[in-house]
């Protein structure tokens, strides 16, 4: 084994680590599982082979449901049998076979067979090799579905969507507009930052960054957003990042901030606030004066969080440790003036980023979701002084964990209302507004993240 070791490419090596690791279905999330297997094991990879890790780990992931699909037409062995390591090892072949031109075929089917030698006996690494090679022989000959015929089944091979999204986003959009709408999600999207106009400008970031990335340019609706591609190295190593310039976050979520509209001087509650993205905006719209109340059930984000605000600069928040299951007594004399609550969702508006979401959720989750979101928003709503606003948001599309939530709360809540009109806003909200006065953005539309928002005001 120890020979074949060396056959074995690190980047392959550390994306199936990485694969093994979100099968097992702990819970783990995909950006820590990948900073823990590469960053933090310190692991020394050149920019090219950096890239070549993203690619197969987030390609695999993206493709599974296509992948699997090929597998079941060359295997003798049910998915659901094999060992999923090597089931792991044939979706990394696979997915450079079908998928990456500029891989040879003899070149991902001999470093799978070598990946599979380390972690099978001599006879299912003859399996593997077989799968591969059918597979390559029959690449122009799968029987893929008709859409005519069952429209579901092939949008969920050919766009590598678990079935259950699927017919149910036919039954919402329609086929065509279902077809897209994953297509939006399949696409890798461009690195999307903010800039932190505590420390610099945007022209200016934008002029710094075009030394470090490619197609810099401004965000089409958000006055502090800089979209780019190919940069010449991990952003965590950008100098423009290490000084606090930036903090990388979608177009979608920077307006969610805008919405919002806290004012200098003003005592807000960034609940459910994470790692802190929507913190740091919130606070340089505020011009960093007034006091943020930064609360997370995670000890480990907040902790984060914290050396986030240090390096953008922020000195106006506070962070606690809370999970509002039950309401948080310590604030609730002295109310806010306004709360941001980014509510812990199914992240289904994400995909793009995020592709091993799909393959963890069912239908039931939904419910679940809106059930728990629904909870929390009870419980934090209570801290807003009347007169107050809170912005209910979710990296989500479905019904259940957006304007479901809202209704249901709205009838329980006759002292809270939907806010309709909104000023002194830097972009134009009526693209993004409905007729209820809901917020919603979606990839496929302004390739934007998928998300909802309701800015609701207590009036008693």
């Amino acid at each position: 084994m120890a020979k074949n070791l060396d056959m074995c490419d690190i980047p392959r090596k550390t994306a199936l680590s990485v694969l093994n690791t979100l099968s097992q279905k702990r819970h783990f999330h995909l950006d820590r599982t990948i900073t823990d297997s590469v960053d933090n094991a310190d692991l020394k990879l050149s920019n090219r082979d950096r890239k070549f890790l993203n690619a197969l780990i987030f390609g695999v992931l993206r493709w599974r449901g296509n992948l699997d699909w090929i597998i079941r037409h060359h295997s003798r062995t049910r998915l659901e049998k094999i060992n999923p390591e090597v089931l792991n090892i044939l979706r990394l072949g696979l997915y450079q076979i079908f998928f990456l031109d500029r891989v040879p075929d003899s070149a991902a089917v001999n470093t799978s067979v070598e990946m599979a030698k380390l972690a099978a006996p001599h006879w299912v690494v003859k399996y593997v090799n077989a799968v591969l090679r059918n597979a390559i022989r029959n690449r122009g000959s799968l029987p893929f579905p008709c859409i005519e015929k069952n429209p579901a089944e092939a949008l969920s091979i050919s766009k590598s969507f678990p079935k259950w999204l699927i017919k149910r986003w036919i039954r919402r959009f329609g086929i065509e507009k279902c077809g897209k709408l994953c297509d939006s999600l399949n696409v890798i999207p461009p690195i999307t930052v903010r800039c932190n106009t505590i420390k610099i400008q945007r022209n200016d970031l934008l002029t710094l960054l075009s030394l470090e990335a490619e197609n810099v340019s401004p965000t089409l609706h958000s006055p502090d957003g800089l979209f780019f591609v190919r940069p010449n190295k991990a952003i965590h190593e950008f100098s423009v990042f290490q000084k606090g310039f930036f903090q990388v976050q979608d177009e979608a979520a920077q307006l969610v901030a805008y919405l919002l509209s806290p004012c200098p001087d003003e005592i807000v509650l960034d609940a459910c606030a994470g790692l802190g993205g929507k913190t740091g905006h919130i606070a340089q719209l505020m011009k960093n004066t007034g006091q943020i109340i930064a609360v997370d059930q995670d000890r480990k984000k907040l902790t984060q969080l914290k050396e986030a605000m240090q390096r953008l600069g922020v000195d106006n928040v506070t962070t606690c440790l809370h999970d509002f299951k039950t309401p948080m007594e310590k604030f609730q004399s002295q109310g806010f003036d306004r709360i941001l609550f980014d509510a812990p969702c199914s992240g289904l508006g994400v995909i793009r980023r995020n592709p091993d979401t799909k393959w963890e959720l069912s239908s039931q989750n939904l419910n679940l979701y809106g059930k728990k979101q629904l909870n929390l928003l009870e419980n934090i709503s209570s801290l807003l002084k009347i007169g107050g606003i809170i912005v209910y948001v979710v990296c989500s599309f479905e019904p259940e964990e957006n304007e479901l939530v809202i209704n249901d709360f709205l009838k329980r809540h006759m002292n809270f209302k939907i806010q309709h009109e909104f000023k002194n806003l830097p972009f134009d909200i009526r693209q993004f507004i409905d007729p209820d006065g809901f917020f919603r953005t979606s990839p496929h539309v302004r390739d934007m993240d998928g998300f909802f928002a309701a800015c609701l005001k207590r009036t008693a």
